[in-house]
């Protein structure tokens, strides 16, 4: 952790972090020298075109109305269809849907928790494509490979009424750059959350987004109370058998507010084990577009462990996600949020009680996945 890398300038993950990290922007020459793309534009068009992969177009012209966005899956005719300029291809998930290929791109950056790490997400535009200025909510790595691209940003406070309306899109209105670059293949530059960005292709090119999560202070209370759902008893309601009749009948009694107030801190007010205990399973669920149901003939603890006495291998599903809390140092850990290899639900489970299970994704053997290979579009 302490050695100095071309990917952060020469400064080590500790320094980048301690000085760049959230606090101010970061241009990479060279981050990765020689770079070359896993993948060309017509691969990347055919993995937009899978019916399980997320991808959109943004058309800033020669849409029905400016900054059209459209969603996939696509066909080839469309693609087919496109005018020369002005528009933006982008592929979610990479790193999930064709892992041998991103695995070179994202493993890097594994400096940073896995549990922060979203997703790798891949662009191709020609000359003048672009999706508008405009601000993200999380810390971004953009690295460029073929073609180039110039960037320009702006680290000053945005309005909220600073954006075009009627567009899917949160595109700014006004955007005044305070700096600019042109980026070659192997270039990075990082961004912390909210610092506006304008790129525009100079020629073809290709763009690597490695996005990181930021999650919202609304989605982890709604979350947390889903969480706390789960095991309320239906049957508890207000009770109040001491009941003594009031002047005025439209006021809320203190007695009652009292109770009102016992019911919801019972269940909202938890210790940290809990609360910790909800985080895993809450950070380490996967995007649905990747859950998997468990195989209706599961594996259990034996068979698992003769197929690797066998030399047999097991390979995670590469949408799903681990993690653990460490709470003594130098310790196992207190709490693992991970997948199953049997069905939780099964007998044979009993070795996982004390992992706090995610969800229920299988792992199988090795090759059990179907690995994508990225037809192209011609």
């Amino acid at each position: 952790m302490n050695a100095s890398s071309p990917l952060l300038g020469g400064l080590s993950p500790a320094e980048f972090l301690e000085r760049y990290w959230q606090k101010r922007p970061l241009l990479i020459r060279g981050a990765m020298p020689g770079f070359r793309d896993p993948l060309s534009p017509e691969e990347l068009a055919g993995l937009a075109c899978e019916p399980e992969v997320e991808s959109r177009l943004v058309l800033e012209r020669d849409g029905p109305y400016p900054w059209q966005l459209r969603y996939g899956p696509f066909e080839e005719r469309e693609f087919l269809a496109l005018p020369e300029s002005h528009w933006t291809l982008l592929v979610q998930d990479v790193d999930k849907q064709a892992p041998d290929l991103a695995a070179g791109i994202v493993e890097p950056f594994r400096f940073i928790p896995n549990w922060r790490i979203d997703d790798l997400m891949i662009s191709y535009a020609p000359a003048q494509g672009s999706v508008g200025p405009h601000v993200d909510d999380y810390d971004v790595f953009l690295l460029q490979g073929m073609g180039r691209r110039r960037w320009q940003i702006s680290t000053q406070p945005i309005a909220g009424d600073n954006f075009l309306p009627e567009t899917a899109l949160r595109i700014m209105r006004e955007f005044m750059p305070e700096q600019e670059w042109i980026l070659e293949p192997g270039d990075m530059l990082y961004l912390p959350p909210r610092v506006a960005h304008h790129g525009v292709a100079l020629e073809s090119c290709l763009t690597y987004s490695i996005g990181f999560r930021a999650p919202s202070q609304r989605e982890l209370v709604i979350s947390y109370v889903d969480f706390l759902l789960e095991d309320i008893d239906p049957d508890i309601r207000y009770r109040d058998p001491e009941l003594r009749p009031q002047e005025n009948p439209g006021a809320i009694g203190a007695a009652a507010l009292t109770k009102i107030k016992t019911l919801l801190r019972q269940r909202l007010a938890g210790d940290d084990e809990l609360i910790e205990s909800w985080f895993g399973r809450y950070i380490t669920e996967p995007k649905p577009s990747f859950s998997v149901e468990p195989d209706e003939t599961p594996w259990n603890e034996q068979e698992l462990k003769a197929h690797l006495k066998q030399g047999g291998q097991i390979e995670r599903n590469p949408g799903s996600r681990f993690a653990y809390i460490d709470q003594v140092f130098d310790q196992p850990p207190s709490m693992m949020f991970v997948v199953p290899v049997v069905n939780p639900d099964s007998s044979d489970a009993k070795y996982t009680t004390s992992a706090a299970i995610s969800s229920a994704l299988p792992i199988r053997p090795m090759g059990w996945r179907q690995k994508k290979a990225a037809r192209a579009v011609s």
